[in-house]
Order: structure tokens, then sequence, then C-alpha cells
């Protein structure tokens, strides 16, 4: 992409009219994914680890608790700032910026989504004790949390309740239960668990669901599974046990039932995974564009030294006509991705929500769409591993198989709100 005068590269997101704030945080977002995190990328798909080193990166950056408000001792991101630099990320290393947002999500939902969720006096007063806890261990301690959603059942796409559960006892909660495709296990300090209140013999209900940072040195939680993915190999997502996981009450993330009224009135907090995903196309443009430019030895992947003859491939139409195609492609979910990030707040019109989902949809398929034809015209060196068009290919891949908002969820949610108002029926 062409460069920008005053940041010297053109964002994920593109060309926008960014905040001193915004240009300062892209800038640093991607520095790091530049000189720290596409160099490592390579070895957390190849070991199918997690990428730590990235961590210690994002830490000392301050960028950990990039959506902490600043009256807590953090950055302060809005929602729009933070989708604009975890696509930065994504743009250079997958796996870091999905595991990203899985932390971050802990700290944006409990803050600026929070804010936004009707809530009784005594709940905010509640939420706001409690979030100081876990906003002083980001920022004063480095925390990493997690946010485990998947249990292999309908919960995570909120058609049933989970079936993680949570019972009331003294002082806090008893959780049982399982989750599946845990980004982060074994890497963060704290698990933020959606799960159901168990009440006795009352059937369980999603409104009466619960959020909870369960410590990683819980007595009582276990990780287990193997982790051997076709894609995201980095997130090291094994699977999670809770046997009679004792939890205080000062662990709610969230007071009983506010996330389910979040998930009713803030559809835009399922967007988050999409940043990645934008990032990964940006991606596999840029290394096409380079690599038919002439600029990237196919044989080491780096650029070419001095005295090398280089191998330019950009004056075949075919290339050509291909890289257009790609541009066509990114633009459209590029603007589709900015208006929504823009639109994005508590109670969307059918519209703003119809956009939104169009826009999750378009990013996560495309991303893949892109990624392939990446392949195509750059050719058979492309598929070898010393390249990241193969990694972003698999990497891509995976966007549309995640919940809550699978492909194929967005395309029924889609035609069924489109189709019938609220509470329509069909005789």
């Amino acid at each position: 992409m062409d460069a920008l005068p005053d940041l010297g590269f053109t964002p994920v997101v593109g060309d926008l009219a960014f905040t001193s704030r915004q240009r300062s945080l892209l800038s640093l977002a991607h520095e790091l994914g530049r000189t720290r995190f596409a160099p490592r990328a390579a070895q957390w798909d190849e070991t199918a680890s997690f990428p730590f080193a990235n961590y210690d990166d994002l830490r000392q950056a301050g960028l950990l608790a990039l959506c902490v408000p600043q009256e807590h001792g953090g950055l302060g991101a809005d929602y729009p700032t933070y989708m604009m630099v975890a696509a930065e990320i994504g743009r250079f290393c997958g796996a870091t910026a999905l595991t990203y947002n899985m932390h971050i999500c802990s700290t944006m939902w409990t803050g600026v989504l929070a804010d936004g969720i009707p809530m009784a006096h005594e709940q905010r007063a509640e939420h706001g004790r409690r979030r100081k806890l876990h906003f002083k261990r980001v920022v004063q301690d480095g925390a990493i949390y997690a946010q485990p959603f998947s249990e292999g059942s309908a919960a995570a796409a909120g058609r049933a309740p989970f079936g993680t559960t949570a019972r009331r006892v003294e002082g806090g909660w008893r959780v049982n239960g399982r989750k599946i495709f845990a980004s982060l296990s074994g890497a963060a300090d704290f698990y933020g668990v959606l799960c159901t209140e168990d009440k006795g013999d009352e059937k369980p209900d999603a409104r009466d669901t619960l959020y909870l940072a369960v410590p990683g040195a819980s007595p009582g939680f276990a990780i287990s599974g193997e982790w051997d993915p076709l894609g995201m190999r980095g997130t090291v997502s094994r699977n999670l046990t809770f046997k009679d996981v004792f939890v205080p009450d000062d662990e709610q993330l969230m007071p009983r039932g506010i996330y389910f009224k979040g998930a009713l009135t803030w559809p835009a907090m399922f967007f988050t995974l999409a940043p990645t995903y934008l990032g990964l196309a940006t991606a596999a443009y840029d290394f096409t564009v380079s690599y038919l430019r002439g600029e990237i030895n196919e044989g080491t992947g780096e650029p070419w030294r001095a005295g090398e003859r280089k191998t330019v491939r950009r004056m075949y139409p075919t290339k050509q006509i291909a890289v257009a195609q790609m541009r066509i492609q990114l633009e459209a979910m590029k603007s589709l991705f900015v208006r929504a990030i823009e639109e994005a707040g508590p109670d969307p019109s059918r519209d703003v929500r119809m956009r939104l989902y169009a826009a999750h949809y378009s990013v996560m398929e495309g991303a893949n769409d892109i990624a392939r034809l990446a392949i195509r015209t750059c050719g058979g060196q492309s598929m070898m591993k010393h390249l990241p068009l193969e990694r972003i290919y698999r990497d891509s891949r995976c966007g549309s198989l995640m919940l809550p908002w699978t492909a194929e969820l967005v395309l029924d949610r889609m035609g069924r709100e489109t189709l019938y108002e609220p509470g329509e029926k069909d005789e």
C-alpha cells in the first residue's frame, strides 16, 4: 500500500482522518509488527506454541492495557481505535492478533461496553468496584486474560444456555464444566469464563449467564488435549475443564445477567474477531505486490541483496489483473469494516445491524479469497513454508469457522432478520 506521509505506511484500515492518538497507536503497532511479530510468526506456527515473546513486547509497550480506561491507568482506547490497532497487528501475526482480541475483550467488555448497558444503581456500583481489581492486574501486573466461549453446543452462538455452570456458595461460586477451542490455554493468568448460573431444580436459562475470571492456578482447573490444527496454531486453543472450581465473588467480570443484556444490545461486541482477518488479507495483498515487483527473493523470503539478480513478474497481464481483483475486494472489505466500527454502539437500528453482519461475513470469507488468489498469482514458490503466504492462507481459512458468528450463522441471521419482524412467525 502507498505510505501516508505522516505515518510512513498506510494502515490496514486505509487513509482515514485519524486522531493524533490513533496515529501514535497505529505507528506503535505497525513497528512492533514489522520488527518483532512478523519475523517470529513462522516459529509459532511451526511449533504450535504461544507467542510469549510478542506478549512481552505488548506488555512493555502498554498495549495489554489498551482498552483500560485512563482513570484506571490504561490507554483508554475506544472501540474503533482498538479495531484499527488489532487489524495492524493481524497484518504481521494472525495468532498474536487473535489471542490479543480475547485478552482485550475482557477489558473492553467490562469497560466501554458495560458503560453502555443499563444496570441498576447497585449493580453499577458493584461493577465499578470489581473492575478496578481486574484493571489493576492488567496495568500493574501485566496480567493476561483469556475468554473461552466454545463448548461444542449451541451456547456460544447464543442459542442455548452454557453447559458450564456456576453454583452459588458462601463467598463466591463453584464452577463445573468444559470449554473447547480455548485460546491462550496455559498462557493466561485468568480465564474469563461464560457460564450459566445453577439454580438447582430450575431449568437453565441463558439470561442467567455469568462472566467469571477463573485464576489459572485454581484447584480443580485443568488443561488437556492436543493442539494441531490447520491454522492459527499459535493460539494454543486446548480444552479447559472445571471441577468444583471455587471462584470468589470479586472475580465477576460483569454483574449477574449483564452479559446477556450486552449480547442483545451491543452486537458489535462479537465483531472483534474480524480485525485479525482484515490484517491477514492486507498481508496477502502486500506480499503479492512486493513479490511481483521483484522485491522479495523467492528462495530466501528476504529482500534481494546487492548484486543479486532480481526476478520480476509484474509485466504479465494475468498478474496485473489478479492484483487489481485483489485490490477491489480488499477496498470493499475495508469500507464495510470502517463503516461498521464507526457505527458500533448499543441498540443499533436494523440497518446498522445488517451492515455489521455484512462486514463480518465479507471480512471472514474475503480474507481467504484474497489469500487464495495471492497463492495462485505468485505461483508454486508461494506454497513453500519459508514464505508467509501458505501460513496466511491457512490462518485466513479459520475465520469463518469462529463462534459466535460463523459465516453460516451470519447468513442465517441476515436472512431471518430481514424477512421477519420481531415476534413474527409463519402460521
